[in-house]
């Protein structure tokens, strides 16, 4: 655990004015977002002026063939959802997401290994986007990959660049978007990403600044998406520091804004605070609770004296509920906090997750008017 004069250190970080130095051009700030398609809200209910980017989720790949593979029952989302989107916002790019397996990287490591399934993969990701109206390609779930691997993940992003500009140059068509989603790293990690090959072939790298704690996993309760922390506690500041550290710059990393928090079951009554004992999720099967739920949650609480507060050390909301359920999660002080933090360094923006747990979009709403406010400030 911290001492109080550390998280002191922590609270003057968050308060640091903003610099112009660091800030990414109005042209080039990215507001991106996920659509997960099975999702109770459809894309019409997107309010997608609050956006730059939107990326329609999942398709997946089929590990025999290495080809791209929508649900047949979300396929009819997938075609409309571009037309769909632009018709509120026509400034919109929309990107397709290809879910790559999460941790387990077995069946990725058989792609990344052979010329001719990389070929396949990327053949089959291009056509894909191009026949369902998308303007980029995304691939989220790819895991950070032991020494023996990053040639071949490196091959994959320089063949599937260059297949990207090759087809745009004889197609007449503006080159795709190619971006992916990459995972937290410490210091100490043996796995790592292609960072030269990354910088070079992608757009833009969203870094997953979330589930750093869950109550499935952990047996302590810690918040799941702190921004700051001690030096013994992941936390997003920390985890963007090794990504840079490892060679990738800011300008190209877009940081995460999770729409949802999680409900930890408390060993003992009343011992509520960071890392006190738990014996599980609370309230859902994995404890995982959309903010519009969370919300809901708090209002049906409130009569029996449970509202949230806003933690300034590690930029998190919290409450307790019984005595009994702990839950952390971002409201929008923290969503706030976060976006001036992506200025104040320089990153090239945010990608929330997911859209459909927002409520009334008071959480997209929050980042834009600091976004706003920020211009405002630098006179951009």
């Amino acid at each position: 655990m911290a001492s109080t004069s550390m998280l002191s250190c922590f609270f003057l970080l968050f308060f640091l004015p903003l610099t112009a130095a660091h800030t990414a051009s109005s042209s080039t700030w990215v507001k991106a977002g996920y659509y997960n398609s099975a999702s109770e809200i459809s894309a019409s209910d997107i309010k997608s002026t609050l956006f730059t980017h939107l990326l329609c989720a999942f398709s997946f790949i089929n590990w025999t063939n290495y080809n791209i593979f929508i649900n047949a029952s979300e396929l009819h989302k997938f075609s409309a959802f571009t037309q769909t989107v632009k018709s509120q916002n026509p400034t919109v790019s929309t990107l397709l997401s290809i879910w790559a397996g999460g941790r387990d990287n077995t069946f990725l490591f058989s792609m990344l290994n052979q010329s001719s399934h990389r070929k396949s993969f990327i053949h089959s990701s291009i056509t894909t986007a191009r026949s369902h109206g998308f303007q980029g390609i995304d691939l989220i779930g790819a895991s950070p990959v032991p020494a023996s691997e990053l040639a071949d993940f490196g091959k994959l992003l320089e063949e599937w660049r260059a297949a990207i500009t090759s087809e745009a140059r004889n197609s007449s068509k503006p080159e795709l978007l190619l971006v992916m989603a990459g995972y937290y790293l410490r210091a100490s990690d043996s796995t790592s990403y292609p960072f030269d090959s990354m910088q070079r072939n992608l757009d833009w790298v969203h870094f997953l600044a979330y589930d750093y704690y869950v109550p499935t996993k952990n047996n302590i309760t810690g918040f799941h998406a702190a921004l700051y922390g001690p030096t013994n506690w992941d936390n997003t500041d920390s985890g963007i520091k090794e990504w840079r550290r490892r060679g990738f710059s800011s300008n190209k990393l877009v940081i995460g804004l999770p729409y949802h928090g999680y409900a930890w079951t408390l060993v003992n009554q009343g011992e509520n605070c960071i890392a006190a004992p738990a014996s599980g999720p609370a309230t859902t099967r994995d404890g995982s609770m959309g903010y519009k739920f969370i919300k809901s949650f708090l209002r049906s609480f409130g009569n029996n004296g449970v509202v949230s507060r806003f933690n300034n050390n590690f930029v998190v909301d919290e409450f307790t509920v019984a005595a009994t359920v702990w839950v952390d999660f971002d409201d929008v002080d923290s969503i706030r906090a976060k976006v001036s933090y992506a200025k104040e360094k320089g990153l090239l923006g945010y990608n929330v997750f997911q859209l459909a747990n927002d409520d009334n979009w008071v959480l997209s709403k929050a980042g834009e008017f600091n976004y706003q406010k920020t211009l405002l400030k630098i006179g951009l």
